[in-house]
C-alpha cells in the first residue's frame, strides 16, 4: 500500500509545479482530490476493520494486538504502543508495534525502561519521600514520564483509554521523522482508535462479570438443590398426628430449618423410609432459623441438621439435647458471628404428650380444641451459639383430639406489605385460630395461613425473609398405641 504524502497537498508545492509547467492547474486539482479520496478510503477501511474486530473478537488480547498497528496506519506514523494501568499504581506495556526495523528494538526497550521506573516509584517514595514525593495524579504522572523520556528523538502523541469515566491506560503513537506533525486530523483518528479500545476493554470486563454471575448463579442453584434435598421431602406418618409443612426461602438458599426425626433414627431404612415399630416410636419435631440469609446461613443450617440428628440418638430430654447441641456448635458459630434459634419438641404416640424446649425461637402457637383458646408453647433458653454453657428448660403438653400446634419462623410475622406494615403476631394468631375452627386437615390450615400472608403482602411484592411453618394436628385413632400389646 502506497503511503500518501501530505506535502503534495501543500498549495506552495502545487503552485511551483504549475509554474514549472509539469502539469496544469486542472490536473493538479484532480490529483489532489484523487489523493484525498485514496487517503479517506484507506482510513475508512482501517477503521472498519477495527470495528469488525471489536464486534467479532471474543478474546480481548486478539483485539488489543491490532490497536497499535491500526493507530500507526491511520496516522501514517511509524509505531504505536498501548500502556494499561494495573492495580496499586502499576503499568504494563500491553502491546507494541513499530514498522521501523532500525528503531524497533531501541524504542521497545525505552518503553520497558520508563515503565520500570514508574512501577518502582511508589517503593522509592516510601524509602525517600523528599526525592520521590507522593503522586497527586497517577495518570498525569505516567503521561509526563513517558513523553519526557521520548521527547528527545520522537514525535510522540498519546490519547487516554477511558472506560466508564475511568482512565484505563493510554495509546501512544510516534514517529522519528522531524517533519512529522500532529495535525488535528491525526489526533482525532488516534482518539477514535483509543475509544474503540476502551469499548473493547469495557465489553471484556462486562463479559467477565457476566460469566462470574452465571457461575455464582449455578453454584446457588446447586446449593438450593442440596438444601431442598436435606429438608424433609414429605411429612412422615406418625401415629396420632396429621402433619403439614412448608418452607419458602426469600433467596434461593435460606437459613430456615425444620425436620422430623425418629427416636431410633440409627435404624432408619432409607429404602422404605420406615423404622422398626414406627407406630410406637417417639418423633422429634424441630424448627429453627439461622441469623441471616443466603449461602452462609444455608451452610450453618446444614451443620445444625447433621449435629442435631446425631444428638437425638442419645435419647436425652429436649432441654438436654439443646444444651449439648449448643456446646458442640458454639465454637463454629462464634467464629462465624452467627446464631441459631431452635425449638425442639418430641411427641410420644403412647402418652399423646408433646415435650419441648426452646432456644429463643418464636414460640409455637397451641390451639386447644376444647376451649378454643390459643397460647404459646415456650420455655427459657438462650440462642444456640451465644454462650458456651447455656441452660434450657423442659416443658410438656398433653394433646387432646383436634388440638393443633403451629411451628413457624419470624418470616411469617415479619412479612411486610406495600405500606411497610408487618403482618405481626396478632394477625398470625387470628388466622391460625380461624383456620383451626373451620378446617379439619393440617394441610388446609397451612394453606389458609399462607394465603392470608400472601394476600397481606400483595401481588408483585415479595417477602424479604424466609417463611417456614409446620402444622401439627392431633388425631388419635385410639386411646392407646397400636403396638402396646407387642411392646408390653
Amino acid at each position: 500500500m502506497s503511503i500518501f504524502n501530505p506535502n503534495s497537498l501543500d498549495p506552495k508545492t502545487i503552485s511551483q509545479n504549475y509554474q514549472s509547467g509539469n502539469y496544469t492547474s486542472v490536473l493538479a486539482l484532480k490529483e489532489m482530490i484523487s489523493n484525498l479520496h485514496r487517503e479517506q478510503n484507506k482510513i475508512q477501511n482501517l477503521l472498519t476493520s477495527l470495528s469488525f474486530a471489536l464486534r467479532n473478537f471474543n478474546n480481548l488480547n486478539q483485539f488489543l494486538e491490532l490497536t497499535p498497528l491500526m493507530v500507526t496506519r491511520v496516522t501514517d506514523a511509524e509505531g504505536g504502543a498501548l500502556v494499561l494501568y494495573k492495580e496499586n499504581n502499576q503499568v504494563e506495556l500491553e502491546q507494541f508495534y513499530c514498522q521501523n526495523n532500525l528503531l524497533r528494538e531501541r524504542i521497545n526497550q525505552d518503553f520497558l525502561q520508563v515503565i520500570q521506573e514508574i512501577n518502582t516509584y511508589e517503593t522509592k517514595h516510601k524509602s525517600n519521600e523528599q526525592s520521590y514525593p507522593k503522586l497527586a495524579c497517577f495518570p498525569v504522572f505516567v503521561q509526563e514520564k513517558i513523553h519526557n523520556h521520548f521527547s528527545g528523538y520522537l514525535q510522540i502523541y498519546s490519547s487516554p483509554v477511558v472506560s466508564k469515566n475511568v482512565e484505563k491506560g493510554r495509546l501512544y503513537v510516534f514517529s522519528h521523522e522531524s517533519d512529522f506533525s500532529w495535525t488535528q486530523s491525526r489526533k482525532t483518528l488516534t482518539q477514535l482508535v483509543s475509544d474503540q479500545t476502551a469499548v473493547a476493554i469495557a465489553n471484556h470486563e462486562l463479559t467477565v462479570k457476566l460469566m462470574s454471575k452465571e457461575r455464582q448463579d449455578r453454584e446457588l442453584e446447586i446449593a438450593s438443590e442440596i438444601q431442598v434435598r436435606l429438608l424433609p421431602r414429605q411429612c412422615p406418618s406418625i401415629t396420632g398426628l396429621e402433619l403439614a409443612a412448608k418452607c419458602e426461602t426469600a433467596d434461593r438458599v435460606g437459613g430456615d430449618y425444620y425436620d422430623f426425626i425418629p427416636a431410633n433414627y440409627d435404624q432408619w431404612d432409607q429404602d422404605t423410609e420406615q423404622v422398626p415399630d414406627s407406630p410406637c416410636q417417639s418423633w422429634s419435631i424441630v424448627i429453627g432459623d439461622v441469623m441471616g440469609k443466603g449461602v452462609p446461613a444455608g451452610l450453618i443450617m446444614t451443620m445444625t441438621r447433621g449435629m442435631l440428628r446425631a444428638e437425638v440418638l442419645n435419647r436425652h430430654s429436649p432441654a438436654r439435647v439443646l444444651k449439648h447441641l449448643n456446646r458442640v456448635m458454639y465454637a463454629d458459630l462464634d467464629n462465624s458471628h452467627r446464631f441459631v434459634t431452635l425449638f425442639y419438641s418430641e411427641y410420644d404416640p403412647r402418652s399423646h404428650t408433646l415435650r419441648y424446649a426452646n432456644a429463643a425461637h418464636n414460640p409455637p402457637l397451641y390451639w386447644n380444641a376444647s376451649t378454643n383458646n390459643v397460647r404459646k408453647l415456650d420455655t427459657e433458653g438462650m440462642l444456640v451459639g451465644l454462650q458456651p454453657n447455656s441452660n434450657y428448660e423442659d416443658d410438656a403438653v398433653k394433646l387432646e383430639v383436634h388440638d393443633t400446634v403451629l411451628y413457624y419462623t419470624d418470616g411469617l410475622t415479619d412479612a411486610i406489605n406495600q405500606n411497610n406494615q408487618r403482618f405481626d403476631e396478632e394477625n398470625l394468631v387470628n388466622s391460625f385460630q380461624y383456620a383451626c375452627e373451620n378446617f379439619d386437615h393440617a394441610q388446609d390450615i397451612l394453606d389458609y395461613i399462607l394465603d392470608e400472608i400472601k394476600n397481606f403482602i400483595g401481588g408483585g411484592h415479595s417477602n424479604v425473609d424466609d417463611m417456614t411453618m409446620i402444622i401439627l394436628r392431633h388425631k388419635p385413632s385410639a386411646d392407646y398405641c397400636p403396638c402396646d400389646e407387642d411392646c408390653a
